[in-house]
């Protein structure tokens, strides 16, 4: 197991929101598998992950005056713990 496999938490209005039902995004390497992501937060958080969603986020190009760049895609998973269990990452 990539011991970078997990990033860091992303931090929204949703992702806060989330946490409140045990869901929590993070931010996860692009070759991340479901079961990967599941493991490496069992073993990094020690807590029961019962369901991992995967969502590709593609680059969306950005403009400041004439100027065009474009920011990059990346891949987030929604991580659902079982209930009454609860991770510290997040401000409530």
């Amino acid at each position: 197991m990539d011991k970078f496999l997990i990033k860091h938490p992303l931090v929204s209005e949703k992702a806060v929101e989330g946490s409140k039902r045990g869901a929590y995004v993070f931010l996860v390497d692009r070759r991340a598998t479901k079961p990967e992501v599941a493991k490496a937060v069992r073993v990094l958080y020690k807590v029961e992950v019962t369901s991992v969603r995967i969502v590709n986020m593609k680059p969306k190009r950005r403009r400041l005056g004439q100027t065009v760049g474009v920011k990059p895609g990346y891949k987030k998973a929604i991580v659902t713990l079982k209930k009454g269990e609860k991770l510290d990452i997040l401000p409530h």
